[in-house]
């Protein structure tokens, strides 16, 4: 692919605020609660109203169309299925693996459905987005992606992720336009063996502290099987574990982080809308992996009452470091697909489908 020159990089901005969305998020709270969760799905599309609306490229805000019935009678259907399964594998062990293996057979088909109707309740300048993808490509890409990365401990793990990429993408419009990707596997490599490498890290870290903190114990415990104290030195050493665990957690956690949103800008500025007209991603990994976990301590720490600081400073973060390059100017271009009549018209989809959650 090649660049496109004829104009400079649109940087997207973010126009809300957490005062402003605290007033929203602690309404959606309350009804929330209130109804016993019936408002959720309306809360969601408050949410995303919210957060697409003050997303901003070339001055100019995103829209969320979804409307909540929508998104209930979805959940409904979900919900509704746990209880079957859950009830059937209670009564009749064969009935309900029989609706697990019905669950495994249809997700891909669900997945489907949740990408075309998550795309097509988004537009930009009243031209929607739409997504072509089929059951077969999800379930070679999610499935047989993740399958391939968990068998092979991680080391296969950029094929998920270019499969995964490719098939979200390439199957992506944009008013008519397609989306494509060619991202090349070697850069996603170059862009794993970081995480990798943390990963491996991971592992030893945990070898030496287990050896020096954790199994010392073991061996006392195992001496003083009779004594009274038996169930404090087993706690002692079950305390201990946890203890060594968290650094190592924290370290996997961060290696997840830094291997996806490098991912993200890998595959995102190899990326571009037919016409010429180019993505771009340039999120620091580290920088997000910090937003990302200081968020969920910030969030712990208030019980909650800063989590609207914590989702728009996330969001904001990985909006502003997004850019688009258009190949001319963009309100022309724009100003051409809405002349052409190839947006996908809210007549023709009427917000097809349900939200399934994927």
């Amino acid at each position: 692919m090649q660049p496109a020159e004829t104009s400079p990089l649109l940087k997207f901005e973010f126009r809300g605020s957490a005062r402003e969305y605290f007033g929203i998020w602690i309404v959606n709270v309350l009804l929330t609660i209130v109804t016993l969760g019936i408002y959720s799905a309306w809360a969601k599309v408050r949410r995303l109203r919210y957060f697409y609306g003050n997303t901003v490229l070339d001055g100019f805000g995103f829209d969320y169309h979804a409307r909540g019935k929508q998104i209930l009678i979805g959940r409904l259907i979900t919900f509704a299925y746990l209880v079957a399964y859950n009830v059937a594998i209670n009564l009749s062990p064969i009935v309900g693996g029989l609706l697990g293996l019905g669950f495994l057979v249809f997700l891909p088909w669900i997945i489907v459905r949740s990408l075309r109707f998550n795309a097509r309740v988004t537009s930009y300048r009243n031209l929607r987005f739409d997504f072509v993808g089929g059951a077969w490509g999800a379930l070679r890409s999610f499935f047989l992606g993740g399958l391939v990365a968990g068998l092979s401990l991680g080391i296969l793990a950029p094929f998920a992720s270019r499969w995964a990429y490719r098939y979200v993408i390439n199957n992506l419009r944009y008013g008519g336009k397609s989306f494509s990707t060619d991202v090349r596997l070697g850069e996603i490599y170059r862009g794993w063996l970081l995480p990798a490498l943390m990963f491996a890290l991971g592992i030893a870290l945990l070898g030496v502290i287990g050896a020096f903190a954790v199994f010392p114990y073991i061996a006392e415990v195992k001496q003083s099987l009779a004594d009274a104290d038996q169930n404090r030195r087993v706690a002692v050493v079950v305390g201990l574990f946890y203890l060594a665990m968290l650094p190592v957690l924290l370290l996997y956690i961060v290696a997840g982080i830094v291997y996806r949103i490098g991912v993200r800008n890998i595959v995102l500025s190899r990326s571009e809308i037919e016409g010429g007209h180019r993505l771009s991603s340039a999120v620091p990994r580290f920088g997000y992996a910090w937003v990302a976990i200081s968020n969920v301590f910030v969030t712990l720490a208030t019980l909650s009452l800063m989590r609207p600081w914590a989702a728009v400073r996330e969001w904001r973060y990985v909006v502003e470091h997004t850019g688009l390059q258009p190949n001319g100017e963009l309100t022309t271009v724009v100003t051409g697909l809405q002349s052409e009549g190839s947006a996908v018209s809210s007549e023709l989809l009427d917000i097809e489908g349900f939200d399934f959650g994927f």
